[in-house]
């Protein structure tokens, strides 16, 4: 059975926001889990390296990467978090309230 995330679950949003890059619960796990692992083509990537930016899994294997926008992120965290609010709306079609959607 897959997992379905639950839109009113804005509990696991503000743990995520608290720690992007720590220990996670169970249940934020498998949202993150069926959050990053759909179908490959136009999943949300992170291009490493001293500077993050977000690119995009092409069509075809093999094709370049394309960026998607001209943002360069300094920390992995607000990396992290900038695709968890582009995931989370494309995921469950909600946008996030702005008293959990803001920069870190």
């Amino acid at each position: 059975m897959r997992y379905v995330i639950d839109p009113s679950r804005l509990d696991l949003v503000e743990e995520f926001r608290a720690s992007p890059l720590g220990v996670h619960s169970p249940e934020l796990r498998k949202l993150l889990a069926r959050m990053r692992w759909g179908r490959p083509e136009g999943r949300l990537v992170l291009e490493p390296g001293r500077a993050w930016r977000l690119s995009c899994i092409p069509k075809r294997r093999g094709d370049p990467m394309p960026f998607v926008d001209d943002r360069v992120f300094t920390s992995l965290a607000e990396a992290e978090w900038h695709v968890f609010k582009l995931r989370w709306q494309e995921t469950t079609g909600a946008t996030l309230p702005a008293e959990v959607s803001g920069d870190l």
